[in-house]
């Protein structure tokens, strides 16, 4: 089995929905699985948080509150670091791991519930449809795919991939990554419900106050986004991983 479909498989997929050679295709851009994975039962292990640019907003507004929201998850809400994707027509997603499944209108609450608390200017996305990275938009011929979130700001405006990403690297970037277990995303849950109250009930938002961005030129922890990531480190961390990278197709104006 190739390591990135043990890698999604063992992140994303509640056993038994997806086959292998589902999977494969899939990643391979023969075929496009649904976006919305979920068991029979309605249940899914995936609570994917998308941002899209937003209208009006300054240039990269929309990352910028990717990379707050990823920090509250983990210094604030106490879950693991999230995968981070460019998603194949415009914008980002945060991708969490479910260890237990929940019913998909559960994981599409606990979004609505960040959204309200920590970026309340952008527009509801409850329900709306989310590729499961690596994969082709058949419509677009665009890739989706997961990112390095130090090279996060390179992707800016550009609508996905023109070309497949390596698989090595992809399976790279989720390696290590953890599941949330049931009893740290119930507590998690009550964090996020007990803002969502206060923030409701103050005048103005609390929702900037309550997610706390790392400051410029700060020491950032281990795990959190906006850490300062060159091309170099990421270079040296595939090469540490045996993986000879191939980015002239990641970065915008590379042809």
């Amino acid at each position: 089995m190739l390591k990135l479909i043990q890698e999604l498989m063992r992140l994303y997929l509640p056993q038994g929905v997806v086959t292998e050679e589902a999977l494969q295709a899939h990643i391979l851009g023969q075929q496009t699985l649904p976006p919305d994975i979920t068991t029979v039962d309605g249940l899914t292990r995936t609570i994917a948080i998308p941002f899209h640019r937003i209208p009006k907003a300054a240039e990269g507004r929309h990352w910028a509150l990717l990379c707050e929201v990823a920090n509250a998850l983990q210094d604030e809400l106490d879950l693991p670091a999230p995968a981070v994707s460019i998603a194949s027509q415009e914008g980002f997603c945060l991708w969490l791991s479910l260890a237990t499944p929940l019913p998909s209108l559960e994981a599409g609450q606990f979004v609505e519930l960040l959204r309200q608390v920590y970026f309340p200017e952008t527009e509801p996305v409850l329900g709306a449809p989310i590729e499961l990275p690596p994969c082709l938009n058949r419509d677009t011929g665009r890739w989706t795919a997961f990112i390095n979130p130090g090279m996060g700001a390179s992707f800016i405006g550009e609508p996905g991939l023109e070309i497949a990403p390596p698989q090595a690297a992809q399976a790279a970037f989720l390696e290590g990554l953890e599941s949330i277990d049931a009893a740290r995303f119930d507590a998690a849950l009550v964090r996020l419900r007990s803002r969502s109250a206060s923030a409701a009930g103050s005048v103005g938002s609390a929702a900037h106050a309550a997610a706390i961005p790392v400051a410029p030129g700060s020491a950032t922890p281990d795990g959190l986004l906006l850490k300062d990531a060159t091309l170099e480190d990421i270079v040296r961390h595939l090469h540490a991983l045996h993986i000879e990278p191939t980015f002239r197709h990641l970065l915008p104006g590379r042809r």
